[in-house]
């Protein structure tokens, strides 16, 4: 896979929502009933991180949900493009990027959304073919302000920024002209999840499906 293909295919998934749920799962057998209730309000895309032992077993269970289409978070090196691609994993996330993992993904076919938070960063991206970026981590690196001056001599990078991001906020990064989606953890809180409050996690969803730039 060429990185402008990878590109195209994540691009492609940060215009289905406003929202990518960014979820660190503890216990596997809650992954298909909250991949159910993330659909079931909207958000289709899920992005769930290999912060936990249950993180590959969760992925492999969600992607069998109808309508999720559901990637690896926090994938840093080959041999986690391997686990990940293994147990069922659409898209990659990254907080940033090395060589050895973009040629990993690239050589696997899995698209790759490869982190950046600097104009170096990202034009070494852009060199390399990748247009469709995470800016992260969002806040800590000057929130949407900052990411509104990465695209005045970048317009050509587009961004999913994480990090950091609530419902307060996510409408200042969404009505930037380089700004697909944000990605947030606040649509499944780890209470909800515990508790199995599927309709509260559900409603949460379809609120941030509603977020825009004009909230």
């Amino acid at each position: 896979m060429t990185p402008q293909e990878a590109s195209r295919q994540t691009r492609a998934l940060c215009s289905l929502a406003p929202v990518i749920p960014v979820l660190v799962i503890d216990d596997a057998s809650t992954a298909a009933s909250l991949a159910q209730a993330l659909v079931a309000g909207g958000l289709p895309v899920l992005e769930v991180t290999l912060r936990t032992p249950a993180a590959l077993q969760a992925i492999h269970l969600m992607s069998q949900v109808e309508g999720a289409i559901v990637g690896a978070g926090t994938v840093l090196t080959p041999e986690d493009v391997a686990a990940c691609k293994g147990s069922g994993a659409r898209f990659a996330v990254s907080p940033g990027s090395t060589p050895r993992l973009l040629d990993a993904c690239e050589a696997t076919a899995l698209p790759l959304l490869p982190g950046a938070a600097t104009a170096t960063e990202v034009m070494h991206l852009l060199e390399r073919g990748y247009d469709m970026l995470k800016f992260f981590p969002a806040e800590a690196s000057g929130g949407s302000a900052a990411l509104k001056a990465l695209g005045a001599p970048l317009p050509q990078a587009t961004f999913c920024p994480t990090g950091g991001i609530s419902p307060t906020n996510a409408p200042d990064y969404l009505r930037l002209s380089n700004t697909l989606c944000v990605g947030g953890s606040w649509v499944a809180p780890s209470e909800a999840v515990k508790a199995q409050n599927w309709a509260t996690i559900t409603d949460l969803a379809r609120a941030a499906r509603g977020l825009s730039g004009n909230n």
